[in-house]
């Protein structure tokens, strides 16, 4: 009996977005932890644009008493508008209300983030080196604002591997666009091809091609396969030093596996009504609605044993229009992020997960050259930001850091992002100065030159 079986062109070229392409980030040839981790897997929620820490975490009551006084400003690099001349401190448009059992002041528009406040450990004390977005984003991503090397992700399936065989190590979840410097931002750079970040769509099918073609058997694709992989091996032991051949060669197999146990957790429709109208799907908020379920998915994700997942909510860019801008952000991701954070916890994953919230920088306290009115908004401002962390081995219901009285600067435990970085391979067990890959004629890491541990962050 013949085999119908897809031509090899068809296999090679049938990825894109699909199986072939995830599966290239998830072999994993783990270095293995170097001391005992808090926390075995990480969920990075990126709100790309730079959310600003005035209006959201970190309220500056000053500036309502400096609202609309003007003042000569002294050139900052922190800052995107380099000019010196007249500008003026504006007031936050939003209203502030405590949370918790520390009484943690936060925008009233986050309502179901405040029950969650306990769970969170807010650092207002991060600094960043770039007022620019890509090189910012590329910073915070990957420790090298000029981007091409590993990202976050990468070096951490590069230290740990996977926990799951048939999943990759290194998952994004981006908007409905890619963000500023594109799909550098989660590169393995020069770390193998295994380790790159894997990219799943945001509307539609999250995985093209996840389902074997019409009329084909799992029988009949694993004699392709062997095929397959005969040829390639081959071809391979004509070139041993090819990593990327050897990465490809793998990545059918994974791609063969995954076709057993990626649908079932991309499919959101197996969890409870009550489950999903928590994290806003379904709702009146379409936006809520599709950050909701990346939210979920991320969820989903870690449990089925995924080590890194980045949630990219784009849209906190707000040189004007602030009240506006930033109220609908929040509004979209008040349910989404409160549910995660809910879920992880009953679920018993939050002790085993690290969960980070931030942009590439914070903003200024004042409003540059542009109108008053409903106008008003911030410029970009590396020299202060608020993120906040929860789950395993972070200082959970607290503060740690503080910027100056009107939020132009860090004053309290400031740390460049180096150190975050640090701090976050710790927790996952890792330690920066060991985790090393020779490359160009040096070891190098992901804190470029070194970094040390921000203590006020851990347990």
């Amino acid at each position: 009996m013949r085999i119908a079986t897809p031509s090899r062109r068809d296999l090679l070229f049938g990825g894109g977005m699909g199986l072939g392409s995830i599966a290239l980030s998830a072999m994993m040839s783990a270095q293995g932890p170097h001391h005992k981790a808090r926390a075995k897997n990480c969920i990075f929620l990126l709100m790309e644009g730079g959310p600003s820490h005035i209006d959201t975490f970190d309220p500056k009551p000053r500036l309502g008493s400096l609202h609309m006084t003007k003042f000569q400003k002294e050139r900052n690099k922190f800052e995107a508008n380099m000019n010196t001349g007249e500008r003026y401190y504006v007031k936050s448009p939003f209203q502030f209300r405590r949370a918790g059992k520390m009484g943690i002041e936060i925008n009233t528009l986050f309502e179901s983030f405040r029950e969650v406040v306990d769970d969170v450990c807010f650092y207002r004390g991060l600094r960043a080196e770039s007022v620019n977005h890509p090189t910012a984003l590329y910073h915070l991503n990957t420790g090298n604002q000029f981007g091409g090397d590993p990202a976050l992700g990468a070096w951490i399936s590069y230290g740990l591997g996977t926990v799951n065989k048939n999943l990759p190590s290194f998952v994004v979840l981006p908007d409905t666009a890619y963000p500023q410097g594109g799909a550098a931002n989660w590169s393995n750079g020069f770390l193998p091809a295994i380790h790159q970040g894997t990219p799943l769509r945001s509307t539609g099918s999250p995985v093209l091609d996840m389902r074997p073609p019409a009329g084909v058997t799992a029988d009949e694709q694993r004699v392709t396969l062997d095929l397959l992989h005969s040829l390639n091996a081959r071809h391979q032991q004509r070139h041993p030093d090819h990593a990327e051949l050897a990465a490809r060669i793998e990545s059918y197999e994974l791609a063969f596996r995954m076709q057993a146990e990626m649908p079932r957790v991309l499919d959101l429709r197996s969890e409870k009504p009550e489950t999903l109208a928590m994290y806003g799907i379904g709702g009146t908020n379409q936006d809520a609605d599709a950050i909701g379920r990346r939210c979920l998915l991320a969820r989903r994700l870690v449990e089925a044993g995924v080590r890194f997942v980045q949630v990219i909510v784009m849209g906190w860019d707000s040189h004007d229009f602030i009240e506006n801008a930033h109220g609908a952000r929040i509004r979209a991701i008040d349910k989404p992020i409160s549910a995660l954070l809910g879920d992880l916890k009953r679920t018993g994953l939050l002790d085993e997960t690290i969960v980070v919230w931030g942009g590439e920088f914070g903003r200024s306290p004042d409003n540059g050259i542009r109108g008053g009115g409903e106008a008003w908004g911030r410029d970009h401002n590396a020299a202060a930001m608020t993120c906040w962390l929860a789950g395993g081995g972070v200082k959970t219901g607290s503060i740690v850091g503080a910027t100056d009285e009107t939020g132009l600067k860090g004053v309290e435990a400031v740390h460049p992002i180096r150190d975050f970085h640090v701090t976050l391979l710790h927790l996952l067990g890792l330690d920066d100065a060991k985790l090393r890959y020779f490359h160009a004629g040096r070891e190098k890491q992901l804190s470029q030159t070194g970094g040390e541990l921000i203590r006020e962050l851990l347990v």
